[in-house]
């Protein structure tokens, strides 16, 4: 059985006896969290589980000028992390048909009511960077969920992925590159030194 096969059945197995089971999925930008939790969907019983992207609540770039927050797009204080505490409450209570807003990469924007949570979801797999960061207000989320899973990349492979993603999105060698330097990879220090211990680490 892979590891991500062994995740599922761990997965499956602890939420017998829910009705909803709400996975985090935390970890540094470039870690393949979105990756990660669309296979763990992938493997339980059809209709029965849904990602719920972090990404989704970004303040608009509008937002983030007005704030003097748009070179630190990404990092923790340019989320709407009430916004976020909003649907996870609706998620916990068992609420049917919840729409969800999704981060689109490629007009660096998120869409609202992009998807939908439906009353048949029983496992959401929320992902993102912060879901396991201990500082105010972010450490509120303790005990939001189920079960929590961080994965752990080498710093320099998360640098790499990084560049790799900013050159895939058009950005020139060197503005990748100073985004990653100034921008993505403070955000990523942060994520690692200052995050609480997760039940399972991968």
């Amino acid at each position: 059985m892979s590891e991500i096969a062994h995740i599922a059945a761990t997965i499956f197995k602890k939420a017998a006896k829910s009705d909803r089971f709400v996975v985090a999925i935390a970890g540094p930008p470039g870690a393949g969290k979105s990756t990660i939790a669309e296979q763990l969907a992938a493997l339980l019983p059809e209709h029965s589980a849904i990602v719920v992207p972090m990404d989704g609540f970004h303040y608009d770039n509008a937002v983030l000028e007005r704030l003097g927050l748009r070179h630190r797009k990404g990092a923790p204080e340019t989320f709407d992390l009430r916004g976020f505490m909003a649907l996870l409450r609706r998620i916990r209570a068992g609420e049917p048909d919840i729409a969800i807003p999704v981060f689109d990469r490629t007009v660096e924007l998120s869409r609202a009511g992009a998807a939908l949570i439906g009353s048949d979801a029983k496992f959401i797999f929320v992902e993102g960077n912060y879901l396991l960061l201990d500082e105010d207000p972010w450490k509120e989320l303790a005990g939001v969920f189920d079960f929590t899973i961080f994965l752990d990349v080498p710093r320099r492979e998360l640098e790499r992925r990084l560049l790799q993603r900013w050159r895939e999105h058009g950005r020139s060698e060197e503005d990748g590159r100073n985004w990653v330097e100034t921008n993505d990879m403070p955000n990523v220090d942060r994520v690692l030194s200052r995050r609480r211990s997760a039940d399972l680490v991968v």
